[in-house]
């Protein structure tokens, strides 16, 4: 063989080498930081197509609709207690912190925690989904002619 182009054999190899050595330590880095979504029913029954369920200790979000009638707070802490929904079972869900303004029974959320249990997650982060109707004032004066009055406008 060539001498220059087993040169460029031995770069050109050195090269794939780092780069998949690159990739590889970027994904290893990246584990503990990656979240899986799941529903409640996927929480419970596995995932659709996999089966695959999470493992307890397991990193991941859920979403789903909080059952009218489930939140429990306790009276002298911020945590709380509350029951998600979608199709199927039910999951339970602990955070110890403030809500979000409209969080409310029967609405959707998405929640990041720690699975504990087959259907108990303790949460460290509880985000509100809201209205899929909700358009910004400036578009529903446009579009629908609904002006926007702030309260320190408005005649009551």
């Amino acid at each position: 063989m060539n001498p220059r182009r087993k040169q460029r054999l031995v770069a050109v190899t050195s090269i794939g080498i780092l780069l998949v050595a690159a990739v590889g330590f970027m994904l290893y880095a990246l584990q503990d930081s990656i979240d899986v979504f799941y529903t409640p029913t996927e929480i419970i029954e596995g995932k659709a197509k996999t089966g695959q369920k999470p493992v307890i200790g397991q990193r991941l979000r859920i979403g789903g609709l909080v059952v009218p009638g489930s939140v429990s707070r306790d009276e002298e802490t911020l945590a709380v207690s509350f029951d998600l929904m979608d199709t199927g079972p039910i999951v339970t869900v602990q955070f110890n912190g403030s809500l979000p303004d409209l969080f409310r029974e029967g609405q959707g959320i998405v929640a990041t925690g720690v699975l504990q249990e087959g259907n108990l997650i303790v949460a460290h982060e509880v985000l509100a989904k809201h209205d899929e109707e909700y358009m910004p004032p400036e578009l529903a004066e446009q579009l629908k002619g609904i002006k926007h009055v702030k309260p320190e406008q408005a005649n009551y």
